[in-house]
């Protein structure tokens, strides 16, 4: 009589969630899942998969197991494989991002060397006719005076490395100022940008090491913001992520 009771209501109940325990439950979920789907929006592929996995499977049934086995085992790839796509677009357009960076950074005139200014009239005429993005950096200086060659030396390979800067050097004495530019305050490095001095500093040696390079004066004009980020720098570490992702 339970037996019987019991079979009259499992089919009073046929149709519904008749699965019972987790097994059960991912069974039926599955099923709803295929029937609630959109099928215009679903991909043939995963409604076969979706109704394999939906269909009842006895324990005897290898083969359908291994099927949808093989079919589940190439949609994980197709996910790894698409995740893999993602990150080397990502890691393109990383790449675009910094090339543009760079064309912006580097827009504008280009120098790579110390230009010898020979009169007070070529100083002037560089300072107030360069371009207002530019930054340009003056060494007067004399011969003897300490520190004055080491600085050029130092200047030379800061233009090479910072060619978006213009870097200058011209004598006390030929700038027509050479009471003002004494013995005293040799090397002085003199910074413009839109034809305004922004800064000036005197004595430049006696601030740095007994014996300085370029190094040394590189990270003094980096202390006040006067240098812009090296492009070659910038570009090797964005190379170097990249391998190492």
């Amino acid at each position: 009589m339970e037996e019987a009771k019991s079979q009259s209501l499992e089919e009073d109940f046929e149709g519904q969630a008749t699965h019972t325990g987790p097994k059960g439950v991912i069974h039926d979920w599955r099923k709803f899942k295929l029937e609630s789907e959109d099928s215009d929006s679903v991909p043939q592929s995963k409604k076969e998969i979706l109704r394999q996995l939906s269909s009842p499977q006895s324990r005897d049934d290898k083969d359908l197991k291994e099927r949808v086995s093989r079919k589940m085992s190439i949609q994980e790839y197709e996910l790894i494989h698409k995740d893999k796509e993602d990150e080397n677009c990502l890691r393109k357009y990383r790449r675009q991002c910094m090339q543009d960076m760079h064309q912006k950074l580097s827009f504008g005139p280009r120098y790579g060397f110390v230009y010898d200014l020979e009169s007070g009239e070529q100083f002037l005429e560089t300072i107030e006719k360069e371009q207002k993005i530019t930054t340009i950096v003056v060494h007067i200086y004399e011969n003897g005076i300490k520190g004055c060659d080491a600085l050029n030396n130092s200047l030379a390979c800061l233009a090479a490395e910072y060619p978006m800067v213009k870097f200058c050097k011209i004598k006390a004495s030929n700038t027509g100022a050479g009471e003002r530019f004494s013995s005293d305050v040799l090397p002085t490095l003199l910074v413009y940008k839109g034809g305004e001095l922004i800064s000036n500093f005197i004595s430049v040696a006696e601030q740095l090491a007994e014996e300085f390079f370029a190094g040394d004066v590189e990270s003094f004009l980096n202390e006040y913001g006067l240098l812009p980020e090296r492009e070659i720098h910038t570009l090797e570490q964005t190379n170097m992520e990249e391998e190492i992702e």
